[in-house]
C-alpha cells in the first residue's frame, strides 16, 4: 500500500507542477495583455507635501487679484497696478460686515433694538489685514518689485488704519 500511496503522491506532484507551470504561463500571459496605462504610483516617502493652508489661501487670493486685473476696464497688467486699485479691489471682493457708527441704536445695547439700520458694510479689519499680507508676499512671489509692490502703498496702509479704528469704535 505504501508503493501506490508513493505512486500517488508523485503523480499528484507531476500534475501539480504542470498545473502550476501553466498558471505561472498564464499569468505572464495576461500580464502581458493588460500592461497597465498609467505608470505606477510613487511611494509614498516620494510625494510632495500639499500646500499648507496658508499657502492655499494665498494663491486664491493671488488669483482672485488676477481675475480682478482682468475684469477692470481698462484692462490693467500688474506693472500698472497703484493701491488705489488695491483699494478698489478691497471694495469690490470684500464687503460683508456691518460697523456701526455712533448714532446707530444698534451701538449700544438695548432691550429692543430697531429692525434695521443703514451702518456700512464693510470687511473685518484682521481679515482686510491677513488679505493684504498675503497678496504683498505673493506680489513678490510673482516676480514684482519690493518697491514697486502695490500692496505696501501708504494708501493701503491708511486705509486699513481707518478700517481699525472704525471698528474699535463700533462693535
Amino acid at each position: 500500500m505504501s508503493a501506490a500511496v508513493a505512486a500517488a503522491a508523485a503523480a499528484a506532484r507531476v500534475s501539480s507542477n504542470r498545473s502550476s507551470h501553466h498558471r505561472s504561463n498564464q499569468q505572464a500571459v495576461n500580464h502581458q495583455r493588460w500592461t497597465p496605462i498609467f505608470p505606477p504610483s510613487p511611494q509614498p516617502a516620494l510625494l510632495v507635501p500639499a500646500f499648507s493652508r496658508y499657502e492655499s489661501q494665498k494663491q486664491r487670493d493671488w488669483n482672485a487679484f488676477v481675475q480682478y486685473l482682468k475684469m477692470h476696464r481698462p484692462h490693467l497688467c500688474l506693472s500698472q497696478c497703484s493701491g488705489v486699485h488695491v483699494l478698489e479691489f478691497l471694495e469690490y471682493r470684500f464687503v460683508d460686515t456691518k460697523i456701526h457708527t455712533q448714532n446707530c441704536p444698534f451701538l449700544v445695547d438695548r432691550p429692543e433694538p430697531p429692525s434695521s439700520c443703514s451702518c456700512p458694510l464693510k470687511e473685518d479689519w484682521s481679515s482686510l489685514d491677513g488679505l493684504v499680507g498675503r497678496l504683498r508676499v505673493a506680489f513678490e512671489e510673482n516676480g514684482g518689485q519690493p518697491v514697486m509692490n502695490p500692496f505696501s502703498a501708504g494708501v493701503v496702509r491708511l486705509y486699513l488704519r481707518q478700517v481699525k479704528e472704525a471698528q474699535a469704535k463700533g462693535r
